[in-house]
């Protein structure tokens, strides 16, 4: 997979130009409402200074007549529901609040046979395997895609330095994995949870919609544009980066996927999962109390490794977990603005010490050039140097 010449050729660090890569505004604002800066890539903000996050909050509040949409899911899954009770909708789950309910609402409430698909973790934790067991022994069928250890880690260096993001090649299986199971098994309807780009701010041309646009929108939001068949330039083949891709177009019609939102059918509140969660799959949070990075403890449970994926979000735009958490939980009316900007204050941008030494050993990177490839992704627009150390040109207030 890799020469001795090429890893040294890989390895050279350089500069990243942030705010071109992801078409972030010259200016740094937050919302007048939430948290959030308009740092977030493909946030909108309005001439009154409100994220269109808040904006879709508001109207999930006000004008979504949500019996409605509880009718138009059980006409949809009246249609794809098997009458033998075969597999009948696939559902990216690992045990989480988030796709416990999910799965607990389609089995339940609309009597659906799912078959529940998880991508591995890039290294378990306890409390995450614990959990995925907790919700295969509460009643789900459960398949675990588990990739190459070798090319997974490779992968892991490379998306840290060329992405700035290590989870990166755990997006790409969640995101190929279920739909690989969709397309192998002949299950045309799959089922997510949130749709992210609402609920979190982002682009919004499909906020109303219940459906995800499988051909466009992994390209354009999960893989960032990058497909994992860009590592190919650095060794990785076709082979190896096979499990990583997710089905073509004429697989999808082949089937006749339907890929949708739960959230466009019921009310997301992630606080109200994780209740739901405790209750049916005696689901538990982080045994360790909150999570590094925000004052939370029970979302993003599974992998060592997800703590530098929001670190790696706080170097580049300048907001971290904590502000992703409050600025949800100020929309969902649990926090107001100034109890969500003391805990930003607080826990933003807390470095994730836990896991640093087995990051480093993951990765088989050295501590120096873990903090050369961070310092390349810090954009002078959100970051400037004061007596040695870095700091925020704009915090939230």
């Amino acid at each position: 997979m890799e020469t001795a010449l090429q890893a040294e050729k890989d390895n050279r660090v350089t500069p990243k130009d942030v705010k071109k890569m992801y078409r972030l505004p010259d200016v740094v604002k937050f919302c007048k409402k939430c948290v959030v800066s308009n740092q977030r890539p493909r946030i909108v903000f309005g001439d009154d200074g409100v994220c269109n996050a808040c904006k879709f909050a508001e109207r999930k509040s006000a004008r979504i007549d949500w019996e409605q949409r509880k009718a138009e899911l059980k006409k949809l899954c009246d249609h794809f529901r098997s009458r033998e009770g075969h597999y009948d909708v696939v559902i990216p789950a690992s045990g989480g609040k988030d796709s416990t309910f999910v799965a607990y609402t389609l089995k339940e409430e609309y009597k659906m046979h799912p078959l529940t698909a998880m991508w591995a973790p890039q290294k378990f934790t306890e409390v995450g395997w614990a959990n995925l067991q907790s919700f295969i022994h509460a009643g789900f069928d459960n398949l675990l895609g588990t990739p190459n250890g070798k090319v997974c880690r490779l992968l892991t260096r490379y998306c840290f330095r060329e992405m700035g993001d290590p989870f990166q090649p755990f997006v790409y299986g969640m995101a190929s994995f279920p739909l690989r199971i969709a397309v192998a098994y002949k299950i045309p309807l799959v089922f997510y949870g949130e749709n992210g780009e609402a609920e979190y701010g982002g682009d919004n041309y499909n906020e109303d919609s219940c459906r995800y646009d499988l051909e466009t929108e992994i390209d354009r939001h999960v893989f960032s544009n990058i497909r994992p068949d860009y590592f190919k330039k650095f060794g990785v083949s076709d082979a190896d980066l096979q499990i990583y891709m997710p089905p073509t177009v004429d697989e999808f019609r082949k089937v006749g996927i339907e890929a949708h939102f739960m959230s466009y059918y019921r009310r997301w509140i992630p606080q109200e999962n994780y209740y739901l969660a405790t209750r049916y799959t005696g689901f538990t949070p982080n045994i360790d109390g909150r999570s590094e990075g925000t004052y939370s403890k029970y979302a993003s449970l599974d992998d060592r490794m997800d703590g530098f994926h929001y670190y790696l979000m706080f170097i580049k735009f300048g907001i971290g977990r904590a502000t992703s958490d409050a600025a949800h939980e100020i929309r969902d009316g649990h926090l107001n603005r100034d109890e969500g900007l003391r805990l930003v204050r607080k826990y933003d941008g807390e470095f994730p010490r836990k896991y640093f030494k087995e990051f480093l050993e993951y990765c088989d990177i050295t501590e120096e050039y873990f903090w050369e490839v961070i310092n390349s992704w810090r954009s002078p627009h959100i970051w400037e140097k004061s007596s040695g150390e870095w700091k925020l040109r704009y915090q939230v207030t």
